[in-house]
């Protein structure tokens, strides 16, 4: 195999070329951190552009240099927010690493569903913090700390509003049993919760995952909501999850329950969401991503809502990062150089 190209966009530290370029002599690491802000600042949405870009910084590349080493690269290591118009500017490239987990991230790119090989972080950020911020959710409103934030303005008491639950014995739905899944359950399971969930597809005699108790296809989701008192999103965003938690959900759904959302907003009609509220179906929610969250601030409705606790995409972040996904690119070079299969490749069919 001749030279490989390989282009870093990625905010990635310096050891990480470093170790990047120590894999193969083939490998020619082209450090292009910071080249792009000026397009993506261009083609993104101020949202976007505020919450991950930051202040604007002079480009140290030219829109001549930087299409010339797309020219010639084969392998780009991407962050977030990724380049729309990469396939048509690099005709020689044949694999996409993201370090973020979400297919989804390329839906409004000319990657989508084309001939190149992505690979994605998925399962492999930091789930460990993930998990933590579902239990400390579920633990917020079992003990009606929401509730607090109203009589600290106020400045009185009246202790009949907290009504506190224990979470010991209680059924919480995992949709979506991946690897971030498979952290909150049992994680749950060590509180003492009955843990249930969904795949996209289980097969008959498929081993239960540790901490579950039952496990279903997506088909069978409703059918667990309707016995579960906590609900935990950590599925991909998908067509086929989009607005998956709509209207038949809400009406499955225990009431009293609590949900959190730790995947993509879009798996959550909004709409029927608000209205869940509004008939007191739900104990409450808690919303670290929202429908449209890279192009505008969380409904006004919701936020106003004191059952209702937005974040702004933060329940990965710690103070001590398990994030694997340069693990998995550097592991993916050298498959790439023996000319092996990808691991982490997204099934444009399937959507992750």
């Amino acid at each position: 195999m001749d030279e490989v190209e390989v282009l870093i966009i990625a905010n990635a530290p310096d050891a990480a070329l470093e170790r990047i370029a120590r894999i193969d002599k083939r490998l020619q690491v082209i450090d292009a951190r910071g080249w792009f802000d000026e397009e993506l600042r261009a083609t993104w949405p101020q949202w976007t552009v505020e919450r991950y870009l930051g202040k604007a910084k002079k480009s140290p590349a030219h829109l001549d240099q930087r299409n010339r080493v797309l020219a010639s690269a084969a392998i780009v290591l991407l962050g977030w927010p990724p380049v729309k118009n990469l396939r048509a500017r690099a005709p020689r490239l044949k694999w996409v690493h993201e370090t973020p987990a979400g297919a989804s991230n390329f839906f409004d790119t000319d990657l989508w569903n084309s001939n190149v090989i992505v690979t994605t972080s998925r399962g492999l950020t930091n789930r460990r913090p993930m998990a933590e911020f579902v239990l400390a959710a579920f633990l917020h409103f079992c003990r009606g700390l929401h509730w607090s934030y109203r009589e600290k303005l106020a400045q009185r008491f009246d202790h009949r509003l907290y009504e506190p639950i224990i979470i010991r014995d209680k059924t919480v739905c995992i949709v979506g049993a991946g690897g971030i899944g498979r952290e909150v359950a049992a994680l749950c399971a060590g509180a003492g919760m009955r843990v249930v969930g969904t795949r996209r597809r289980v097969a008959p005699g498929t081993a239960r995952p540790e901490g579950f108790s039952r496990l279903e296809s997506s088909d069978g989701l409703l059918d667990l909501l309707a016995e579960s008192d906590f609900v935990a999103i950590t599925c991909p965003w998908t067509k086929e999850t989009t607005h998956l938690i709509g209207p038949q959900a809400f009406a499955a759904l225990k009431p009293g329950a609590v949900l959190v959302n730790i995947a993509r907003g879009e798996i959550i009609d909004e709409n029927a969401l608000k209205a869940a509220l509004r008939a007191g179906k739900l104990r409450g929610v808690a919303l670290d991503v929202y429908d449209g969250e890279f192009e505008r601030a969380p409904d006004a409705a919701l936020w106003r809502d004191e059952r209702v606790l937005i974040t702004p995409h933060v329940s990965a972040m710690t103070d001590v990062s398990e994030h694997r996904g340069l693990d998995l690119f550097c592991e993916n070079l050298e498959r790439y150089l023996r000319g092996e299969a990808l691991q982490n490749a997204v099934d444009w069919q399937r959507g992750y």
